[in-house]
């Protein structure tokens, strides 16, 4: 029941029907349509408020957060709003916050890199390669980039990977759908970690940005043609 509390408060949110500014439904209220006792209904409401989600305040209730304050990238947030919002407005959002971190990160990898670091991103990209199918290939993809990531030895960058998992996954699903994705995706990886290996941080930056961009055509091409579909 504490887990279905949490889901169904925390989908009322974020698909905006409970609306930031406004008290979620008294105790009594939710204590009675859960049949819960309030030590429960408060363990699931400090759950949501460690989700960003809504802000306790004493002799007032729970009250909605804005949007900009929710913690986009916990896993059930995150998990949540893609229910809820249209699939391009979610992965522009995703590119945009890509471009900006992913070409820094992969420049930052090729001078900080250690051997190990090189072996593990080789490592990944060479699983991509002997990869099957777009679904044999999600993983060592999502792997290919989290080991650039870490590669920084940066730890908030290597934080933002792996938090970034779950919003990357969905992004390269998105892009899988391209009938040629496992031809195009390989040679745009391979110029990533040519450039790294080479310690060559501009073609590393550079590489990621042109890798960037071919993803965003890619998405653009399915997304209107499922339109086009639906029209």
């Amino acid at each position: 029941m504490h887990a279905r509390i949490v889901q169904e408060l925390g989908i009322e949110i974020v698909s905006g029907r409970l609306k930031p500014g406004e008290r979620l439904p008294a105790e009594a209220t939710l204590c009675e349509q859960y049949g819960v006792s309030r030590p429960v209904l408060r363990e699931a409401t400090r759950v949501l408020v460690a989700k960003g989600l809504v802000i306790s305040k004493p002799r007032v209730g729970s009250i909605v957060r804005v949007r900009e304050e929710w913690h986009m990238l916990d896993p059930d947030v995150l998990y949540w709003t893609l229910n809820n919002i249209p699939e391009g407005e979610f992965f522009h959002a995703l590119m945009t916050v890509r471009r900006i971190i992913e070409p820094a990160a992969a420049a930052l990898a090729a001078t900080a890199a250690t051997d190990e670091d090189l072996e593990r991103i080789g490592s990944a990209y060479d699983r991509m390669e002997h990869a099957q199918n777009a679904g044999a290939l999600l993983e060592p993809d999502l792997e290919f980039h989290r080991a650039i990531m870490a590669a920084t030895h940066n730890d908030m960058l290597a934080y933002i990977g792996n938090m970034m998992s779950l919003a990357l996954s969905e992004s390269i699903k998105l892009t899988s759908r391209h009938p040629d994705t496992h031809a195009l995706s390989l040679p745009r990886h391979k110029a990533i970690l040519t450039a790294i290996l080479n310690r060559d941080a501009l073609g590393a930056r550079q590489a990621s940005l042109v890798q960037l961009e071919n993803a965003r055509a890619d998405a653009n091409s399915i997304l209107g043609v499922a339109a086009r579909g639906l029209g």
